[in-house]
């Protein structure tokens, strides 16, 4: 649209056509009904303001003329993330960069029932049952637990990441009845061997709570060795139950959300996991920014 100063142009571009002079005669009349012209006798002119930007979904309200709309750009729903590993797969570092570069909520099943415990939420009270009685809490309140937490306004508005929940097709299925599931379900794969390695060569400081490994992360001095302390349960023999407990969990889960599983070689370096974990999350963030531009346009 030529305009008496260069130096303006409309924000929004309108096909067909427009000419400022509505009492020109239309030298070539267009045999195609569905462009006009401002000559057309049912079209009203219609002034547009400069440098300004364009409505939501405006459209030209005139009552005999053709109507046009202005699509606007939806905006991509957050990222929603599953993580699963088994112990001493180096999760608990993932999730901490996970969250520090996407600014996901993390979601620790774990921690959440601790916390509903803490607060007497009603759930919390149900929990406090079972677990005084020495019995497993129920997969409904677990489920019921998670659900409310991830439609909290922090979840919805930065997305989140559940860690090492559902684990197992009974509670996967759960959230699906509630309409919940992740864009990505990301698995930490490491071998036996590394798993037993690392579990079995893990001590505890008493006194900080700092956690070591003899091998990889050895104490500073002598006086730090000297009272490390090992888990009753980091033994060769009780880790080796608790990983076939794991793969079994995992395969169940897997068929839930085998279409989006992305498996991580998580026996190199942590840096090395996570430039594999970043790359499959920014792949499934440009995809959703193509599809919300897809359904906008």
């Amino acid at each position: 649209m030529a305009m008496g100063s260069s130096s303006l142009s409309p924000c929004v571009s309108l096909s067909p056509s427009l000419s400022p002079h509505p009492k020109l005669p239309n030298p070539n009349p267009n045999p195609n009904p569905n462009l006009f012209h401002l000559s057309h006798p049912s079209f009203n002119p219609i002034p547009l303001r400069f440098n300004q930007p364009p409505s939501r979904s405006k459209k030209l309200l005139s009552p005999n003329a053709p109507t046009f709309f202005v699509a606007a750009s939806a905006k991509a729903e957050p990222l929603k993330v599953i993580i699963s590993g088994a112990p001493a797969s180096g999760k608990g570092t993932q999730c901490e960069l996970i969250t520090k570069k996407y600014g996901l909520v993390h979601i620790s099943a774990g921690d959440l029932l601790r916390a509903e415990i803490a607060a007497a939420s009603e759930n919390g009270k149900l929990a406090k049952e079972y677990m005084e009685k020495g019995q497993l809490v129920p997969n409904e309140i677990v489920v019921m637990m998670v659900k409310e937490r991830l439609l909290q306004p922090d979840s919805q508005q930065r997305g989140w990441l559940l860690d090492g929940y559902p684990r197992s097709s009974s509670q996967a299925a759960a959230l699906e009845d509630y309409g919940i599931r992740p864009d990505v379900f990301i698995l930490l794969d490491v071998s036996e061997d590394i798993l037993v390695e690392r579990v079995v060569g893990r001590r505890l400081d008493p006194l900080t709570g700092k956690i070591y490994h003899l091998k990889y992360s050895p104490p500073e001095n002598n006086e730090i060795a000297s009272r490390l302390t090992q888990r009753f349960d980091d033994t060769e023999e009780k880790v080796k139950l608790r990983l076939r407990t794991h793969h079994e969990n995992v395969d169940d889960v897997l068929s839930v959300y085998k279409d989006i599983t992305v498996k991580v070689n998580g026996n190199v370096a942590k840096e090395n996991v996570f430039e594999q974990i970043d790359a499959a999350l920014t792949h499934v963030a440009e995809q959703r920014k193509v599809n919300s531009g897809s359904i906008a346009a």
